[in-house]
């Protein structure tokens, strides 16, 4: 953890701040960047290095058209290594150097990791292009920045698992990125920003595609990006058939959504 909080490291965070905030800002289809050999080395190695595999954590699992992942957000369970680097991406050093970078400020970390935490993907796994879950209920802030921290060594380009950014028209993957070990990537979230990991991996079956996330909150948004609040809305790619869409994203919006309309409208008469 010491490499994480080193005056060094600040240094370093506000430095790429300050040089890469048009290229951010600038960025298409919408706010992105990657940095390659972002975390302290020592803290990225210790974080690959516990890593859980597959069978090690009671990994939530998604199987469905849509996505094939392990997912886990219990952080204060993780070991030490991993611990330490989702810590420190909800730190002030981590969000002074988020509103320089971005242009948006009084971020708040999620202190929930809702969705986040670490991401695992087995060969033949994806996740289809998307825009993420726009509204954080618990804390009743709106969603706006994502960090990815990739923990992939010696990865190859034909294993795939590029982390995709679409534009809002749903044409074209106007951005790349190769998950290589300690490549960070950031992006600004509207309810257009596409992207995903929408390609079956291929990577060789003793491997997995590994990643760390952490999303960032505000109080309000700008006016052109307010809308009804929605949880993830996945989106065919030129070929494919429509996806379903969002997912419900609390117990009250499943209930809903598998409810009959009659019964809802009873329910609302009696409470009237």
């Amino acid at each position: 953890m010491k490499e994480l909080l080193s005056d060094e490291f600040a240094s370093k965070l506000e430095r790429l701040a300050k040089e890469r905030a048009e290229q951010y800002k600038n960025a298409k289809p919408f706010p992105h960047i990657y940095f390659d050999d972002f975390l302290p080395i020592e803290a990225a190695e210790a974080a690959l290095r516990e890593f859980p595999e597959p069978k090690q954590l009671k990994w939530q699992s998604f199987e469905n058209q849509n996505e094939v992942k392990l997912a886990f957000d219990a952080v204060e369970k993780l070991p030490a290594g991993d611990r330490d680097v989702l810590y420190f991406l909800n730190s002030r050093p981590m969000l002074q150097f988020l509103e320089t970078l971005t242009g948006i400020k009084g971020i708040v970390p999620d202190p929930y990791f809702v969705g986040g935490g670490l991401h695992q993907i087995k060969p033949g796994g994806k996740l289809g292009v998307h825009a993420d879950f726009n509204h954080h209920e618990k804390l009743n802030l709106d969603r706006r920045i994502n960090v990815l921290i990739y923990l992939n060594k010696d990865w190859k380009e034909e294993y795939g698992g590029h982390f995709e950014l679409w534009n809002k028209e749903m044409t074209a993957a106007e951005q790349k990125i190769l998950p290589l070990f300690n490549r960070c990537a950031i992006f600004s979230t509207t309810s257009t920003s596409f992207h995903g990991h929408p390609t079956p991996l291929s990577c060789p079956p003793d491997r997995t595609r590994k990643s760390i996330a952490t999303y960032y909150y505000s109080n309000g948004r700008p006016a052109e990006e307010v809308g009804e609040s929605h949880s993830t809305l996945f989106k065919a790619r030129p070929g494919e058939a429509d996806q379903p869409q969002q997912q419900p994203s609390s117990l009250k919006n499943l209930v809903r959504a598998v409810t009959p309309p009659i019964l809802v409208d009873a329910y609302k008469s009696l409470r009237k």
